[in-house]
């Protein structure tokens, strides 16, 4: 039967059939569906007029119009054309599911809710531009490279954004600037060069926006947006500072590249039909980077819509950087994790904010903090309470939620909060309110020693775990005494040249990667605490509504600011090497990575203070000098990800969802397994099941982008107690661009674990021609299971 014959007789048997009740309490929600390409009937002049036939037939369904909503239940949100073929709409489930059984329909892929996942770091990346040579210059500081920034829009009256001494608009450039309110078509200019809005989704959902809190146009109400635009592209601006800190030159990664501001972010977050159509009109628009500070669940990549998107994006030559999450330290918390997509976490810069809490017995207690208000009195100490004992009642006033504080315990106090549930800003509010005169928050165990500073709205400071385990016995024990417990905050400025630095943020997502364990993420980390970036007009450096204060930067710390920093290291590396593939961008970015800190050590993780491990920081820290000459680079292609995605055992139906593309398996599982994309890194699971000795193999490839005739020698560090072989051992190139292959074979013998445990050992295998060193992480996860 012909699709659309097939299609309406459908439709005309869901009129006629079901049960009343069951499609009553069946929910309506937005649903993404995926078509085939070449399905179209050709009776409809465009894929747009097919899909609203169908939806109008849906709507004609009594059973649906008992559901109160009638034809507004199946309108279509957005239509799509260059990620994939297909619409987004509200369906019912019952609708959703028999919709995804016609012919011609690929997937209806369930719609989730995503988040915005919260100067120096330039210099501290080793980019100057005094450098007469290096990546700024080779790449006349990303010119004509375009970056798509898919966040919450932009604040395009900043500096950072000024189009100055600028070339015009590059001529491929196919992208628009969207007039919308308090945001006319003259916003854009030669540095911002593209501005669109997608609300379509979030309204569908939400209802119509709120206009009072938030604009209908690219104009940003919230600050991430323009934040983590300005730390990939921002313009040379000084001075820049904050409430008095971190003063000094704003930079962007990249200063002379375009930027395009693809809003979907709103209040209650952004919606992944919001998601898709900003990458199918960036796509499109012809950007050469998108970057996506915005995250959620991890699900398997055919219902994801953030991997489809991006794998479109990857198969037109995109490179895509998204940010890992902000769920560490524990581990599994990665997301954005397929494999065509650099994933990045969060690192430290040495510059950090201390602002030091002294104790009625002399005890200084090490904190953070950005407060430019009226300081405390200098040489006094203010009574010093805990929350969680002072306040209505114990849970919700250990956390200085919003009313949980009574004002005559607190007048006059500093209030130790815990950290948790409400922004830590907030609960500055929530003391200010109560009378107190200043707040400290501690973390809980969970969080451990990673500090973040906030622009607080009262003197405040932020201490580690153990630190507030100390204030809360010392508040404890002077109660009971004669010397009641006092204590004051001593803000100490902006200190540079900190040691150790980088240290792996605490809140940084950790691996293993939940969908593919033999992929590693992250990826790489980059820059992404306490980071100084342009901030709009009319949000306070709080983010708080009460929050009056204005300031043209503010520093944010998040994987969202981590991200930015490698989509802009990406343009300057697309536009030093222009024929370099994205995933020849991200293989010179993570084999040039360090491990090591400025003392010469292994990276810290900061929840523990102790050496941190590749499940925190994958490849390791990006190095941008050295990435601009790696030596070999492991290219990929789409069809490589075809196959990673057949011997990861996903359907032909499920890989053309991701890839568009037909797939023959047969031929790939015969080549190889999961491990053997031909990944910059190496992960190797063995699953135990009473076996003694174990072992695996890899295949690589390697270009050669540095020297001709070039010999590179192999050097192998072996997970401990493991054996690592690599054949051949030396690699000889005659010419740029020659390919080479070679094989790995790891030999492991079980070790004693209980059920359901594992253990993970790490080593490297490293190709040097004694000028270039070409570091790929070689991972082994043994697991006993259940």
């Amino acid at each position: 039967m012909a699709f659309s014959s097939f299609l309406f007789f459908f439709l005309s048997f869901l009129v006629f059939t079901g049960s009343a009740s069951s499609i009553a309490n069946d929910p309506i929600r937005t649903f993404i569906v995926h078509v085939q390409h070449d399905a179209k009937p050709s009776i409809f002049p465009t894929h747009e007029n097919w899909y609203e036939s169908a939806l109008t037939s849906l709507s004609a369904d009594t059973h649906s119009l008992e559901i109160g909503e009638g034809a507004a239940n199946y309108r279509i949100i957005h239509t799509y054309s260059n990620v994939f073929h297909g619409f987004s709409a509200k369906l019912s489930t019952l609708d959703a599911q028999k919709l995804e059984d016609l012919t011609g329909i690929l997937a209806v892929i369930p719609e989730q809710v995503r988040h915005i996942q919260t100067t120096r770091s330039p210099e501290f990346l080793g980019l100057t531009s005094t450098d007469s040579a290096g990546l700024l210059k080779e790449s006349d500081y990303g010119s004509d490279l375009v970056i798509g920034v898919i966040d919450t829009g932009i604040w395009p009256e900043r500096k950072s954004f000024d189009d100055r001494d600028l070339s015009p608009v590059p001529a491929k450039w196919k992208g628009e600037c969207m007039a919308g309110r308090d945001f006319p078509a003259t916003s854009c200019n030669r540095k911002l060069i593209g501005a669109r809005y997608f609300s379509s989704g979030y309204e569908a959902t939400n209802g119509k926006m709120n206009e009072t809190i938030e604009f209908r146009s690219p104009r940003d109400s919230d600050g991430h947006g323009t934040h983590t635009a300005s730390i990939a592209a921002g313009r040379y601006v000084f001075p820049a500072s904050v409430l008095g800190y971190a003063r000094g030159v704003a930079a962007g990664m990249a200063p002379k590249a375009r930027l395009a501001a693809y809003k979907v972010c709103w209040a209650s977050g952004c919606y992944d039909a919001d998601i898709l159509a900003a990458f199918d009109a960036a796509v499109a628009d012809g950007v050469h980077v998108i970057s996506l500070s915005v995250g959620g669940v991890v699900v398997p990549y055919n219902l994801d819509a953030i991997a489809i998107a991006a794998f479109a994006a990857t198969d037109a030559g995109i490179f895509v950087s998204a940010s890992a999450g902000n769920g560490g330290p524990g581990g599994l918390t990665v997301t954005n994790v397929a494999p065509w997509v650099t994933n990045v976490g969060a690192g430290t810069i040495d510059r950090d904010f201390p602002a030091d809490v002294k104790l009625g017995n002399g005890r200084i207690i090490p904190g953070v903090s950005i407060y430019g208000g009226p300081a405390l009195a200098p040489h006094r100490l203010y009574p010093l309470i805990y929350a969680g004992s002072e306040g209505s009642d114990g849970y919700s006033s250990s956390l200085c939620l919003e009313g949980s504080l009574n004002p005559n315990y607190v007048q006059g106090k500093i209030v130790l909060c815990d950290r948790g549930v409400n922004s830590r800003a907030a609960k500055g509010l929530v003391v200010k309110k109560a009378g107190g005169m200043g707040m400290i928050i501690a973390n809980g165990v969970f969080d451990g020693e990673g500090l973040v500073a906030d622009c607080h709205v009262l003197p405040a400071t932020a201490v580690g775990a153990s630190a507030g385990d100390e204030i809360r016995k010392y508040i404890s024990e002077a109660s009971k005494s004669k010397s009641p417990p006092t204590a004051t905050i001593l803000f100490r400025g902006t200190r540079l040249n900190v040691r150790p630095a980088p240290v792996v943020a605490s809140f940084s997502a950790r691996g293993p990667n939940p969908e593919t364990p033999e992929i590693l993420k992250p990826d790489v980390i980059a820059p992404g605490l306490n980071i100084l970036a342009a901030w709009p007009d009319d949000v306070g450096p709080s983010g708080l509504p009460w929050d009056t204060r204005r300031t043209e930067f503010n520093i944010l710390s998040g994987t969202s600011m981590a991200c930015p920093h490698v989509s802009g290291l990406g343009a300057l590396l697309k536009a030093a090497h222009p024929g370099w593939s994205p995933a020849a961008i991200r293989s010179a970015l993570m084999t040039t990575a360090y491990t090591v800190d400025n003392r010469g050590e292994i990276m810290l993780d900061e929840s523990t203070g102790n050496s941190s491990t590749v499940m925190d920081f994958g490849a390791g820290h990006v190095h941008p000098q050295k990435a601009m000459d790696p030596g070999l680079i492991y290219d990929l292609t789409s069809y490589d990800y075809v196959d990673f995605l057949c011997n990861s055992n996903y359907t032909t139906k499920n890989i053309q969802v991701v890839t568009r593309k037909y797939s023959d398996c047969s031929k790939a599982k015969r080549a190889g397994h999961v491990g053997n994309l031909n990944y910059p890194s190496l992960s190797a699971v063995f699953q135990q099941y009473g076996k003694h000795k174990l072992s695996t193999h890899f295949i690589r490839t390697v270009t050669n982008v540095g020297d001709p005739n070039s010999v590179y020698n192999v050097i192998v560090k072996p997970p401990r107690g493991m054996v690592v072989t690599v054949e051949p051992e030396k690699l000889a190139f005659r010419r740029v661009g020659q390919k080479h292959n070679f094989l790995v074979r790891v030999q492991a013998e079980a070790i004693k674990l209980s059920p359901g445990s594992s253990i993970v050992k790490s080593g490297s295998i490293i190709w040097s021609d004694g000028k270039h060193e070409v570091r790929s992480p070689l991972v082994v996860t043994m697991q006993e299971p259940l």
